[in-house]
């Protein structure tokens, strides 16, 4: 873990949703993203995302980043699924050499605000395990 962290979201800038890769949802996330849309979660789940023995994901619309995110950012928020809430305090961002300085190359929000404890930081990479024992098992 770096020794000091410090991070601010600039709430609107959106660049960790444009990233490559997948986001991966709880059987909760699946339920407020539902209720966020006024569909039921069934409705969400045949819409938006693709389940597998162990996971689910959110589909990628092709040519876009996220179904959700729009000219003014996201349309979950304040009901995003738990991995893009707790972005950055991922273990493989945190916990990796350099992880979170590579990071910090395209996210404004590293390095800025207030100095957050270890205890908070080590809070927030529990809750992405526990949301998601399959990736870090």
């Amino acid at each position: 873990m770096p020794d000091s962290v410090r991070f601010s979201c600039v709430r609107g800038c959106t660049l960790c949703c444009r990233q490559p890769g997948f986001v991966y949802l709880t059987e909760d996330d699946l339920e407020r993203a539902a209720a966020r849309l006024g569909l039921s979660a069934r409705e969400f789940e045949r819409r938006y995302v693709f389940r597998t023995r162990h996971t689910l994901r959110l589909r990628k619309p092709r040519g876009a980043a996220c179904y959700f995110l729009h000219e003014h950012g996201c349309r979950l928020h304040p009901d995003k699924p738990t991995q893009c809430r707790l972005y950055p305090f991922w273990p493989e961002i945190v916990e990796q050499r350099g992880g979170w300085r590579r990071e910090s190359a395209f996210c404004p929000g590293i390095g800025r605000g207030r100095p957050i404890s270890p205890e908070t930081v080590r809070r927030r990479l529990a809750q992405m395990r526990r949301a998601y024992p399959h990736h870090y098992a």
